[in-house]
């Protein structure tokens, strides 16, 4: 469902998803899409209430993203080519092998180094990926494991899914879902995003209790959160 309403000379338009849960959850994510996740069964006037008092701060959330030059990533599968790995740039070196099965990665002294048989790009960026998915789901459940001290409640399953516009989310059924491009963030953020995805196992909406768990796990939360703000944008293949 598509809504909007005017907020001074700002007209605020957002997609309506209604899911079973309690909370309605308002989403800015870059450059400015505003999307709703609603209880099941709450009115159209009730949703249009509650996103017209957060109005103020969507406007400043889209503005902070028109700030960012955000502009999609378009990457080539090439030598030379830059590619991000915990807040790191690391130069890709392809080196063929006519025996290679299928393209190995590996880093190396400051470099992606790929084995293939050919420089068929779309091998290599699959490879890619698959290299990238399997080492978020090894680090992101170390770090899940190294702050479960700060939690009573514990993950009920750890997983690593395509999440275009989200770094994770929280089922509610307290499944930890992350975006495997996460893992291309440094370190620090990266514990942002797992903590405050941890933090939704107590806290399903981002109400003053959740932030209030957030500060008190990581206090400088918010300078964490800042590099995914200025950064982010480049995380992707």
């Amino acid at each position: 469902m598509k809504l909007e309403f005017q907020y001074g000379t700002t007209k605020i338009a957002f997609s309506v998803t209604f899911k079973d849960r309690k909370t309605m959850e308002i989403a800015v994510e870059p450059p400015d899409s505003v999307t709703v996740i609603a209880p099941i069964g709450i009115t159209k006037e009730q949703i249009l209430e509650k996103v017209k008092g957060k109005a103020s701060w969507i406007i400043q959330q889209i503005y902070s993203y028109r700030h960012m030059n955000y502009q999609a990533i378009r990457r080539e599968f090439v030598n030379g080519e830059s590619f991000m790995y915990l807040g790191r740039n690391y130069a890709l070196q392809i080196e063929l092998n006519i025996s290679a099965q299928k393209p190995e990665i590996k880093l190396f002294r400051g470099k992606f180094i790929v084995t293939t048989k050919d420089k068929n790009e779309d091998m290599i960026k699959e490879a890619m990926e698959l290299w990238y998915r399997n080492r978020a789901k090894e680090i992101v459940t170390q770090r899940v494991k190294y702050y479960q001290k700060s939690f009573n409640l514990k993950p009920t399953a750890i997983k690593i899914k395509e999440q275009k516009k989200r770094w994770g989310s929280c089922t509610s059924k307290n499944d930890l879902l992350f975006n495997w491009r996460c893992i291309m963030a440094k370190s620090n953020a990266l514990d942002y995003i797992i903590v405050h995805e941890m933090c939704h196992m107590y806290h399903k909406d981002h109400s003053k209790a959740f932030w209030e768990l957030m500060v008190s796990v990581l206090p400088d939360y918010e300078t964490r959160k800042e590099w995914l703000k200025n950064y982010g944008v480049r995380m992707d293949l």
